[in-house]
């Protein structure tokens, strides 16, 4: 390796340069063509993210320890077929000594080329504008850290701190378990991570995201009496019943979880919400009353509250108002969720689809904290640290497991799972500037 920097010699900056158009875009371009392949929507849409693996093999692997004769060290670690992840190693000077950029996912959301603009499954380049799936969420970053790893493996700056990247499969679907950065941790093949900071590359904007949301998807069914709407009173209206014990239920839930003082110190947008999203009942005359009603949605959580403490308290309040279901309120005069001469009542279920998540609050007092803000002021000119109730599957998991998660990202977040997905070149270069000063930062610990 070359001697290492200093005050009087070239700097991290000089040696390793800027982001080369050229090469971004070449290589963007290979995994946008991919994109079409790495939608993850099981059953139908099973990624193979090895296609794009497979292009950021090709830009590394020539410049490793195992092909080329550099100083990268590359590995290819696959737990189901065709879905690897990639972890990259330009090694340090100093054991011990490590920093990370982690989350730079190698699948995408799904897109409908008939609701697109232009080709979403290949690379547009319209002056500084990216555009098809994936160039924000999560192919652009997965360009812009290889080309980071490939600088430094071409240019060999002698560094204290190892740096390590890792590309991950199965990021954008989190029912399915044991192929990505989860099975990455319980292998224990990124541990030395946790001796330095871990940079999350999967969000946007170009500030330090500080805080994330949790999620839990809720289904309340009500079931009651079907009966002819003339004869009101010898029916039980379930969408009466539903919509009058969700109003409860959330009054309750905004009750026990109000806003936290915490929130406005990691500059939440909003306080934890629970809110209806989708109505549903079997169909019926308009002249029924109908037996069978089901509200579905969703509650954002923010990282103060604990998930599992929630859940407990929903089905605390169902089973409060199924036992005193004659408290409910009611509609009308003939509304009623009892019918005694009939030994009937109505009847309300709560269920929890899917896994739930757990948001993050990021450690606002670390290094790696410290670092990406200085280095955000220094590129971008201004840092401005946010939090969204918006929910990222896995890092609360790696801070639970001890690593320093910080999060960034260089896409745009209005594009995110959007149609007419794009990011700018501009900004992906001055992520590459960012890493390059939490490096050089880091460099002088």
């Amino acid at each position: 390796m070359a001697s290492s920097f200093s005050s009087s010699s070239p700097s991290l900056k000089d040696i390793v340069g800027e982001l080369d158009r050229d090469s971004f875009v070449s290589l963007l371009g290979k995994l946008i063509g991919e994109s079409k392949h790495v939608q993850n929507n099981p059953p139908d849409l099973v990624p193979k993210e090895d296609l794009v693996a497979r292009h950021v093999l090709d830009a590394l692997l020539p410049l490793s320890t195992s092909s080329g004769g550099g100083p990268l060290i590359v590995s290819h670690v696959s737990f189901a077929d065709g879905r690897g992840n990639v972890i990259v190693e330009y090694p340090g000077t100093v054991h011990g000594r490590v920093v990370s950029f982690v989350g730079m996912h190698m699948d995408v959301v799904t897109a409908d080329p008939q609701n697109w603009e232009f080709d979403p499954f290949s690379l547009g380049v319209d002056g500084d504008k990216l555009q098809g799936r994936g160039t924000t969420d999560c192919l652009g970053h997965v360009a812009l850290v290889t080309e980071l790893m490939r600088r430094l493996g071409e240019t060999k700056p002698a560094l204290k701190n190892s740096v390590v990247a890792v590309f991950i499969a199965n990021e954008e679907n989190s029912s399915v378990v044991g192929i990505g950065v989860d099975a990455l941790v319980k292998e224990g093949l990124i541990d030395k991570l946790k001796a330095g900071p871990l940079f999350w590359i999967d969000t946007a904007d170009k500030q330090p995201c500080i805080g994330t949301g949790g999620m839990i998807v809720w289904t309340l069914r009500a079931t009651g009496k079907l009966f002819h709407s003339g004869l009101a009173h010898k029916a039980i209206n379930a969408m009466e019943l539903n919509m009058e014990a969700l109003k409860e239920i959330q009054k309750r839930f905004y009750r026990d979880f109000p806003p936290h003082p915490k929130e406005k110190i990691y500059k939440f947008a909003t306080p934890s919400t629970m809110k209806p999203t989708k109505w549903s009942y079997p169909g019926g005359g308009v002249n029924q009353i109908p037996g069978e009603c089901t509200i579905s949605g969703d509650i954002r959580l923010t990282p103060f509250y604990s998930p599992k403490d929630v859940i407990n308290k929903l089905q605390e309040y169902v089973d409060d108002i199924n036992a005193n279901i004659e408290k409910l309120d009611t509609r009308g005069p003939v509304s009623k969720y009892v019918l005694p001469d009939e030994n009937m009542r109505g009847r309300l279920t709560i269920t929890f689809d899917g896994d739930m998540m757990t948001g993050i609050a990021c450690n606002l007092d670390s290094r790696g904290f410290e670092v990406l803000c200085k280095a955000t002021k220094e590129v971008v000119g201004h840092v401005e640290p946010y939090s969204i109730t918006g929910s990222l599957p896995l890092i609360r998991e790696l801070q639970d497991e001890g690593f320093d998660v910080q999060t960034t990202g260089y896409g745009i977040m209005d594009t995110y799972h959007a149609k007419n997905e794009h990011c700018l070149f501009s900004d992906m270069s001055q992520g590459f500037q960012v890493f390059v000063s939490i490096i050089s930062q880091l460099e002088e610990d």
